[in-house]
């Protein structure tokens, strides 16, 4: 007991060290904007079994799936469920739902030459985005202002949505009949949450004593916070349901129940999360990847790259023909093609259901890393010269 205490110890702090080193390395890189998510990925690799064998991610598998629920629990807060309400939203279902097509006939005949065995979620990972990694770089870029923002986030949020609900529908654990009722069960109970939670806040006393606990020593709200997704996590898993969904659906609970000083909640949020437990998902995530068949066959780190964009991307284009102005549809193009989140959650899931092959997971991981690193930064010159242009 000592030993394994000992060793999830050290394990623990090795991860935490690369978290830490992680926005120093990010600040000294300057220009170069390198996302913390790709370095957290990097470092996890580094410290991990498959190069210096600092640290086990079987020992701190538990921090880890909870910093996986977190990461998802703010993804379903930041989710605008009015987009859903406006063209922007449609044009993004559409997109999203062309991509999906796409996406199985490409895995389809990728399947057919051999060269994947793991045709669902090689398919559902090349329709994903990764706004979350995106929306900083947008921001310090002034690419989310006027009618534009809209159809990013739109577009970005389907991306990360559908692909979580078709992971807990056709990736769960007792198959797709039983995984679609279990959804439907859990939305029912995410429904029930959403109408109960704030009528309890009504109550006077209820309210004043969550009000006088928001920012003490209690942190009433923030713990409240941390029980719904624990709780949605549980019931996500014994529903045989993946806790990606559990936690996206507590993020959409939260967004409308969420109590007193939201803004204050987010930052503890936030600090909570992408301060400890969001970091170590993705070392972990890095740590279990397997390199050595990435540099045995990077020809298949650069066929997924090269398919992010060709499958997610393209049919931009054209379903937003009528919306957008060419170099508007060209931005949201490779804006749309970044992936990696939960793309690595996507590949996370499908090594531990036996559903995809190590060599696929690590290639399709670099090629969400190259993604990030390669596809905003097209974006965002694409923005910078249309303003010039404009400017003139």
């Amino acid at each position: 007991m000592g030993a394994e205490l000992g060793s999830g110890l050290t394990s623990l702090f090795v991860v935490t060290l690369v978290a830490a080193v992680t926005p120093i390395l990010v600040g000294l890189l300057g220009r170069f904007r390198i996302p913390q998510v790709v370095l957290l990925l990097i470092g996890g690799v580094v410290v991990g079994p498959h190069v210096l064998g600092l640290a086990d991610p079987d020992s701190i598998a538990l921090l880890s799936n909870v910093g996986l629920g977190f990461l998802f629990l703010l993804a379903g807060y930041e989710l605008e469920l009015g987009l859903f309400r406006q063209r922007a939203g449609t044009l993004a279902v559409t997109g999203w739902l062309v991509s999906a097509g796409l996406a199985a006939a490409v895995v389809g005949g990728l399947e057919a030459l051999a060269v994947v065995r793991d045709f669902l979620p090689v398919a559902l990972a090349l329709t994903t985005t990764a706004l979350g990694t995106l929306l900083p770089i947008l921001r310090d870029n002034q690419m989310l202002g006027g009618p534009f923002r809209s159809y990013i986030l739109a577009s970005g949020a389907v991306g990360e949505f559908l692909p979580v609900l078709a992971i807990a529908i056709l990736l769960g654990s007792y198959g797709r009949f039983v995984g679609l009722v279990s959804l439907a069960g859990m939305g029912l109970f995410a429904l029930g949450l959403s109408v109960l939670l704030p009528k309890l806040m009504r109550g006077r006393r209820l309210a004043r004593i969550m009000a006088e606990g928001e920012d003490a020593t209690t942190q009433a709200t923030l713990r409240w916070t941390i029980t719904l997704l624990l709780l949605l996590l549980v019931i996500a898993s014994d529903f045989g349901l993946d806790v990606v969904l559990g936690a996206f659906i507590a993020g959409v609970v939260l967004r409308r129940w969420a109590p007193g000083n939201t803004e204050g909640l987010e930052r503890k949020l936030d600090a909570i999360g992408y301060g400890f437990f969001i970091p170590i998902f993705f070392v972990s995530s890095g740590m279990g990847l397997a390199v050595q068949s990435v540099a045995e066959a990077p020809a298949r780190l650069l066929l997924f790259f090269v398919l992010l964009l060709i499958v997610r991307g393209l049919p931009t284009l054209l379903v937003y023909r009528t919306a957008l102005p060419w170099a508007a549809r060209l931005e949201l193009v490779f804006i749309v093609s970044t992936a990696l989140p939960v793309l690595v959650a996507l590949t996370t899931i499908g090594l531990e259901t036996g559903k995809m092959l190590p060599e696929n997971a690590a290639a399709l991981v670099g090629a969400g890393v190259l993604s990030v690193l390669v596809y905003p930064s097209i974006a965002v010159a694409i923005n910078h010269r249309h303003r010039a242009r404009r400017s003139r």
